[in-house]
């Protein structure tokens, strides 16, 4: 009997697990669609010769939103880690917010 609880819970555990990295799965496939979208309207409206600016910004939303899931995603797997993980996390995040800001300030 003992051996049928542990099993079950052992089951549920597994499923919970198994249904968080299936919506993983999804956010990061949906992402994917959309980015794909934005950049190939702003590979469209470049080809067609639609002003610059307007094609910057879209390419600019979608690398946004790429950066902003993956800083979500990251976060929730730094923030049970010990602080040098969190350091670290915050140390890359600014590299690469100075990485996209600093192209566009020159």
């Amino acid at each position: 009997m003992a051996n049928k609880k542990s099993s079950k819970s052992s089951n549920s555990s597994n499923s919970s697990s198994r249904s968080s990295f299936w919506s993983l799965n999804k956010i990061s496939f949906w992402t994917i669609v959309t980015v794909t979208i934005l950049y190939l309207v702003a590979l469209v409206l470049s080809a067609c010769g639609i002003n610059a600016r307007i094609v910057g910004a879209l390419q600019g939303v979608a690398t946004a939103i790429m950066i902003l899931i993956v800083s979500v995603l990251a976060w929730k797997f730094v923030r049970s880690k010990a602080i040098v993980w969190k350091v670290l996390y915050v140390i890359c995040l600014l590299v690469v917010l100075a990485g996209i800001v600093v192209p566009l300030v020159i």
